[in-house]
């Protein structure tokens, strides 16, 4: 457990690390965020200023200076030093603090280089030991050089690894590397499309607080007289036409900026490097002793292209938040690929995260499913129904469409969701399957299992349903198996841990 107390050191001032004085210029650098919107008001408005444009510059203005001032006290008071056993932080000007985290808890030494610190050749190193709380779970170093970082990464690891003895697999290898044509699965997103709206709602508001009505600008005007010249039908097609060409390009570009340099590769010490990111870079480190299991995830569109991502379920990856960020261990990639370097990372034999020879689910499963999908059929159509009993029959008819559409597709999902539940033992590992718009198919060890959390809604209950769940210290923290009925779920649990839920069965009396 790291410590916030004082820790005696022999250590002269001259022995600390400090911070690199090139974070002066970034922290500069930040100002000229609020005379770039000034100037860009000044552009929109035809040169005109008024007091709404004064008001916002100055308050963005004292923001980013109040940003700079705290990150020149974080240069000039931030030091650190590196001993045989810990790793010691101190900062503060007026309330100063000091921490101490010994070697031997570090868990990932990640790195992370924005695109303006790599416009100053610098890098933030971050010191994760584990912990789930974020204000516990590490230290961060903002701003040393890359070299530097490097350094201290390489000497960390050196001795929190000093007299491991070392396997086959701590070889220095590449397990992974990004293929350029793998960018095909970029645009298979919809958040593409719903960066467009964000992005579109976002800038509405900031010319609104500059008191600049978008909808008066010359080239939404040149827009608005283009469309009122053409049918109805034919201007919703464009502008939808419009949004998803912009929404692919955003996800190609988001796809680049991610994943451009990706690499993974297995480190001396066992440990599992991902090296990725255009603009800002990025180093995340799992230890193989670490991980817990993986899990293979297939949303929709990407599986239609037969691709997937890999993660990792693993301990040391923070919180939940800092969870889903460190542990993608492949990009979006053909399921194959996905299944191969699983098979790499994971050396237990080829077939463990596959859905193929799992056990099904009980019917009762594909009937939940089924109602799920008529019901949310029924409520998506009552809208423009419901619109039509007031506004004229158009509405109805269109709710009477809707609701025949959708029932067949929806319904297909259902029963594509029922085929992908599946749960089976596989050696060490627990495997279960599910989703809908996005499969899931995960291995977790079975000594990782710490307990087992049953639930059961009460339409679970007339169908003689319940959930599994197994709790983990790994990943995301429980793992479930949905929809199964009470004699295999406990099978399940008993099975995969022997005593764990014993203390909590009630067995019938005996009536013979």
């Amino acid at each position: 457990m790291t410590s916030d107390t004082t820790v005696p050191s022999a250590a002269t001032d001259q022995d600390w690390g400090k911070l690199n004085s090139r974070l002066l210029l970034v922290n500069l650098s930040y100002l000229g965020a609020p005379v770039g919107v000034f100037l860009a008001s000044l552009v929109l408005t035809g040169g005109e200023v008024n007091l709404q444009v004064i008001i916002t510059s100055a308050s963005l203005l004292v923001t980013f200076l109040v940003i700079s001032g705290i990150g020149l006290m974080r240069l000039f008071t931030t030091r650190y030093l590196l001993t045989e056993d810990r790793l010691e932080f101190r900062s503060g000007l007026l309330f100063r603090s000091r921490r101490s985290i010994p070697v031997g808890r570090i868990r990932g030494v990640d790195l992370t280089a924005k695109p303006v610190h790599r416009i100053f050749g610098l890098t933030t190193l971050r010191i994760d030991t584990g912990e789930q709380s974020s204000s516990a779970g590490g230290c961060t170093l903002d701003g040393i050089s890359k070299a530097e970082a490097h350094e201290l990464s390489r000497r960390i690891i050196a001795l929190r690894d000093a007299g491991r003895i070392r396997s086959a697999s701590d070889d220095d290898s590449v397990i992974c590397r990004l293929d350029w044509s793998w960018l095909r699965y970029g645009p298979l997103t919809v958040w593409g499309v719903g960066g467009v709206f964000v992005a579109a709602g976002s800038t509405y508001r900031v010319l609104n607080d500059l008191k600049v009505n978008p909808l008066e600008l010359g080239v939404v005007k040149e827009l608005e007289r283009r469309f009122g010249s053409v049918p109805l039908w034919y201007g919703i097609l464009v502008t939808v036409l419009v949004i998803v060409a912009l929404g692919v390009i955003g996800s190609t570009a988001t796809f680049i900026e991610n994943w451009a340099g990706y690499e993974l590769r297995r480190e001396e010490g066992g440990v599992l490097r991902i090296r990725r990111g255009l603009l800002a870079t990025r180093s995340v480190s799992i230890e193989e002793h670490h991980l817990r299991g993986l899990e293979l995830v297939e949303p929709i569109p990407l599986r239609w292209a037969k691709g997937a991502k890999l993660n990792a379920v693993a301990t040391g990856l923070g919180g939940e938040d800092e969870n889903r960020s460190r542990r993608a261990l492949t990009s979006p990639t053909p399921r194959a690929e996905a299944l191969r370097v699983a098979a790499d990372v994971l050396p237990v034999g080829p077939g463990l995260i596959e859905r193929g020879g799992l056990l099904g689910h009980p019917r009762g499963a594909l009937r939940r499913r089924v109602n799920r999908a008529l019901i949310w059929s029924a409520l998506i159509a009552a809208v423009p129904f419901g619109l039509g009993l007031w506004l004229g029959t158009g509405f109805i008819i269109a709710g009477v469409i809707t609701g025949v559409v959708l029932v067949p597709i929806l319904v297909a999902f259902a029963v594509n969701a029922y085929h992908t539940l599946g749960h089976g033992l596989r050696g060490r590992y627990l495997v279960a399957s599910s989703g809908t718009f996005a499969h899931r198919t995960v291995a977790l060890q079975r000594e990782a299992i710490t307990g087992w959390k049953i639930s059961r809604t009460a339409f679970q209950r007339r169908a003689g349903l319940l959930t599994v769940g197994a709790t983990t210290a790994a990943g995301e923290g429980v793992y479930r198996v949905h929809d199964v009925t009470e004699g295999q779920g406990i099978a399940l649990a008993e099975t995969a841990v022997p005593g764990l839920l014993a203390p909590f069965i009630e067995r019938a009396p005996d009536r013979g």
